[in-house]
């Protein structure tokens, strides 16, 4: 049993930032998703401004835990944190872009349920934020 713990383990750290991501990507696929669900279907708003309201939401959890448990960042003071977040968001606005044109077309073009396109346009969101992330946002710093 020692044996497969420690290979466990090992693995784990060999591949940490790839499964935290995943843990906490899941985390906020499913926040989304719900919170997508109870705008559109509950609240009965439009399906671009449900997406809208569940992008912020979602930019403000998925910033700080990939900022803590993922990617670890190490930038400090406040005007570097500052540029983070801004980064961080200016790169998740080219996905909401991106999400938003999917729904539009597989909703309004196609007529697909809202939730079947929510679930395609996440995931795009999903591979293309990873992308700009592990890129832009929090690449190591030599």
């Amino acid at each position: 049993m020692k044996k497969l713990w420690d290979w466990a383990w090992k693995m784990y750290r060999k591949y940490e930032e790839g499964i935290s991501y995943l843990f906490w990507g899941g985390v906020a696929f499913v926040l989304s998703m719900v919170l997508f669900y109870i705008f559109a279907n509950v609240l009965m708003l439009n399906e671009q401004i449900a997406n809208v309201i569940t992008w912020i939401i979602c930019v403000i959890f998925t910033y700080l835990t990939n900022r803590t448990f993922v990617f670890k960042s190490k930038t400090t003071g406040a005007k570097a944190v500052t540029k983070e977040f801004v980064d961080f968001t200016a790169a998740r606005l080219a996905t909401l872009i991106l999400e938003n044109a999917v729904l539009f077309i597989c909703i309004d073009l196609l007529l697909w349920h809202n939730m079947i396109a929510k679930l395609i346009g996440q995931f795009l969101v999903i591979v293309s934020n990873y992308v700009l992330s592990k890129l832009w946002i929090f690449k190591k710093k030599d």
